[in-house]
Parts: structure tokens; C-alpha cells; sequence
């Protein structure tokens, strides 16, 4: 099985990366085949921009193309090969220091493979002035060095960064496309996996945590009861407490097993038992992974809280197409009566007012005011749209 196997919906970016790992390394041209020395793969979250960025890695780091079977293969889907690097970011930002440190790591000759690989995942959250010390690396770069970016679209990254780059644009994979991944790879059953990747919006990470953890399921159950229950400015404003408790539950869930064994894990690097105090010269690495760790659950509660937004939109994107006559397709379909009767009760225009105040709050969660306020402001132009 090829590395390519488990990219569904891909078909022409997949030709793309083919094509290109079999060429040499040449200057950046417009021919479909060329390979060029950097790379952006956009679409939206949960289209497998990672997963593709991997898989090419593989494609150029394997002596067979990507065969998914090899040493080499197995290496960088562990992401241990020596000639790949990665950074991923846990945290809202990319620091300047950690791009700077990629870059030098840049400059190294391929140790066992034709190129050296370096995937940055979340492009988008640089910096300007972090995003300036890696275009220094993109406009001069080693003969055997393949830059690989990943971000949601070519705006998220500055110009001049986009210049130096081939794009290639994903696109959200169809649901029945990500209900066969997920019955061939995670054996789940097809009713289940076609409720998750209708639930997921064909977004593969979530379809694949919905299929496979029934808590998360739950979890967004009742964000949807929450959402279809509100009749007033108090419902709005405990569905919105509501909300934010399981966001916080959800991220916690998905931060606090990793956070248990990383701190372990460093614990045995350092040589000290479990039961024992950490020595005064060790804390400071202590407090760096927490303070880690912290970053990482502020981002974790921020996309837990996103992922609710996009599931409250979902309901009102139902209901929208109720009203304007369009029953088929509903995201939500096993709520196909709240919803109907949600539709009977409101016009469209303000189903449409309420889509846009769901956007409104993702902007000002993203700009760091208080997820309590931002949720309470948004479902009680809801309530208001209901009462309407």
C-alpha cells in the first residue's frame, strides 16, 4: 500500500506530488511535472494538508517513490527520518525562534535520501516578522532542500512568501469518500461512519475522533440540543455557559493523557522515579514543558471552541436550507423535525443574521475576548432571531 492510498478526494493534487517526486530538482516553472524547491498545499481544515505534505515527504525520501512499506517510509510517518524536519506548532503562534532554528537545520546536505524535507504545518500562524526569517530561506535555498507548507489558503501567508512558492489547493473531500476511509482503516461500521463524516463535514481528523470516540459524539450531540432549545435570552446565556463547558471537557480530554506522558517521559530522560521530588538544577526543564503544555491547552479550548462554532453553523445552515425549500443534504439529519419546526418559526433573514454573528464570534475568539462573552453575544442574537 502506497502512501497515497489513504488521501481521498485528492486525486489531482496527489497527481501533482507524483509527478513532481519523480522529476529532478530543478528552478520553479509552470509545467505540471517540474519540481521546485518549496511548496504551499492549502484547503480547509480537515481536507489532510498534513497528510499530503507526508505523504510527498515519502515520495521523495523513499528509494521505491512512496511505497509506504520501507524503512524510509515508516521513518518519516514517525517523522524520525533523518532527513526530515517538522515543526508543528501546539500553540496559538509560531515563535521566531523556532523558524530560525528550522532554517539553519536547512542549510544540512541530505544524509541517506536524494532531498532533505522540511514540512511546517500551521504556516499561517506566523508572524510577520517570524514569516520575513523564512522567506530569507526560501529565496536562497540549498540545491537539496524541498520546503513544505501547510495553511488554510495563499492569504494567510504574506506576499512575499506566496511568490516564492507553487501552491496547490485542496478540496473538501466528499462525505461518502470519508465514510469508506474511515470503514476500511478504522473498521467502523458504515452507518456509523457516514453519520461521522456528515456530522465532520467531511472534515477526516473529526469524522475519524466522532466515529471512533463516543464521548466527542455525545459532546456534539448536545451542543445541537443546546442550540435548537434556545427560546430566550436565558437559555441563550446558559447554552452558552453550557458550550463552553464542553469545549473546555473537550479539549481537556484530548490535552491531559499526552500532558501525563510527556511529563513522565521527561521524568525518566532526567533519571528521577515518579515518586520522588524533581532536584532544584532539574526544575526549569519541568516548567518549560508546563509552561508547554499551558500553550498547548489554550489552543487545544480555542479549537474546541471553534469546532462548536462550526457545529452551531451547521444547524443554522440546516435550517436555512429548509426555508428556502432545499430538505436534502441536511448535516443534521436525525434532528430533521427540531429543525423543520426551528424553520417554521423564523425567517431566513434572520437565520442568515445569526449565520453571520456565528463568524462574528469566531473573529473575536480569535482576537483574545473572552470566549464566555463572545458565546453569550452570539446566542443571544439567536434568541432574538427565534423570538423574531
Amino acid at each position: 500500500m502506497s502512501v497515497w492510498d489513504e488521501l481521498v478526494g485528492q486525486e489531482e493534487a496527489i497527481e501533482v506530488f507524483r509527478a513532481a517526486a519523480q522529476s529532478e530538482l530543478a528552478e520553479a516553472t509552470t509545467h505540471e511535472s517540474a519540481m521546485t524547491h518549496s511548496w504551499l498545499v492549502t484547503g480547509p481544515p480537515g481536507s489532510g494538508r498534513s497528510n499530503l505534505a507526508y505523504a510527498f515527504a515519502s515520495a521523495l525520501l523513499c528509494r521505491e517513490g512512496g511505497c509506504g512499506q520501507c524503512s524510509d517510509c515508516k521513518q518519516v510517518a514517525a517523522k524520525t527520518h533523518p532527513d526530515l524536519a517538522t515543526l508543528t506548532t501546539e500553540r496559538v503562534i509560531i515563535s521566531i525562534d523556532e523558524v530560525r532554528e528550522l532554517v539553519q537545520s536547512s542549510q544540512y546536505s541530505p544524509a541517506v535520501s536524494r532531498y532533505r524535507v522540511i514540512v511546517i504545518e500551521d504556516a499561517d500562524r506566523m508572524a510577520e516578522r517570524t514569516s520575513n526569517v523564512l522567506l530569507k530561506a526560501l529565496e536562497e535555498p540549498p540545491e537539496r532542500t524541498v520546503w513544505i507548507l501547510c495553511a488554510p489558503s495563499e492569504a494567510d501567508l504574506i506576499p512575499t512568501i506566496r511568490s516564492r512558492v507553487r501552491s496547490v489547493r485542496l478540496r473538501v473531500p466528499s462525505v461518502e469518500s470519508v465514510s469508506a476511509l474511515l470503514q476500511q482503516r478504522d473498521d467502523v461500521d458504515a452507518a456509523t461512519a457516514e453519520r461521522a463524516a456528515r456530522h465532520a463535514q467531511s472534515h477526516i481528523g473529526m469524522a475519524h475522533r466522532l466515529a471512533t470516540n463516543s464521548e466527542a459524539a455525545e459532546r456534539r450531540d448536545e451542543t445541537v440540543q443546546l442550540a435548537l432549545n434556545i427560546r430566550g435570552v436565558r437559555d441563550a446565556v446558559m447554552a452558552a455557559a453550557r458550550m463552553l463547558e464542553i469545549a473546555t471537557a473537550d479539549a481537556k480530554a484530548i490535552t491531559e493523557e499526552r500532558d501525563a506522558v510527556e511529563l513522565v517521559q521527561l521524568r525518566r530522560s532526567m533519571g528521577v522515579a515518579e515518586e520522588d521530588a524533581v532536584p532544584a538544577n532539574l526544575r526549569s526543564q519541568v516548567k518549560n514543558l508546563e509552561d508547554q503544555q499551558k500553550r498547548r491547552a489554550t489552543r487545544s479550548l480555542r479549537d474546541g471552541l471553534d469546532r462548536i462554532l462550526v457545529d452551531l453553523l451547521s444547524v443554522y445552515r440546516d435550517v436555512f436550507r429548509l426555508q428556502v425549500g432545499l430538505d436534502a443534504e441536511l448535516i443534521n439529519a436525525e434532528y430533521r423535525e427540531q429543525l423543520t419546526a426551528a424553520a417554521a418559526g423564523n425567517r431566513s433573514d434572520d437565520t442568515l443574521a445569526t449565520m453571520e454573528a456565528i463568524e462574528t464570534a469566531r473573529q473575536r475568539i480569535d482576537s483574545n475576548v473572552a470566549p464566555a462573552l463572545a458565546m453569550e453575544a452570539l446566542l443571544i442574537q439567536a434568541s432574538r432571531s427565534n423570538a423574531a
